[in-house]
């Protein structure tokens, strides 16, 4: 005979005051990304690129709605089972995120774009492995957190394109 895992059962006042710190440190991560370098989109623009790479102006648009889904994410799965409950779920979380926070310094602040990309694929990894945790504890966990992946992917064949564009140059 197996028991039932009891459901976690937060107050009003402790989701709010979590998803809080979900929202913040999401926030924080994109804050290393657009501090590390506030010249950026001329960075990019100055790299040799591919055809098919996005101008800079998207990026930002993209990037706001990713941080959002994944802050919603993280907070679903904690609503679900808290910290004790999702502890190497959430734990996951925290390494994505600061998989995802290291990218920008190594790609544009230092210029070690084949770091960067070491990195991204870390996260990538990282992020799929996250994705299959959380399913188990909240499917729109999951979903929420697809095309955060889907953007990933994306930005690592461009990570590889600039690396191998520009080396030696």
């Amino acid at each position: 005979m197996t028991t039932a895992t009891p459901r976690f059962t937060p107050s009003t006042t402790s989701a709010l005051l979590t998803a809080l710190v979900f929202a913040a440190a999401v926030t924080a991560a994109a804050l290393v990304g657009v501090l590390s370098n506030p010249g950026t989109a001329g960075d990019y623009a100055a790299l040799q690129q591919p055809s098919w790479a996005p101008p800079s102006w998207l990026f930002g648009p993209v990037w706001t709605v990713l941080y959002a889904m994944i802050a919603v994410s993280g907070w679903l799965v904690w609503r679900q089972r808290g910290w004790q409950g999702a502890r190497t779920e959430l734990s996951l979380f925290a390494v994505q995120l600061l998989l995802n926070a290291a990218w920008s310094p190594l790609f544009f602040t230092a210029g070690l774009r084949g770091t960067a990309l070491v990195d991204i694929v870390l996260l990538l990894a990282a992020l799929a492995v996250t994705i299959l945790l959380f399913a188990r504890v909240s499917r729109w966990a999951a979903v929420l957190l697809v095309p955060y992946w889907a953007w990933v992917a994306f930005a690592t064949a461009l990570n590889f394109s600039i690396w191998s564009l520009n080396t030696g140059s």
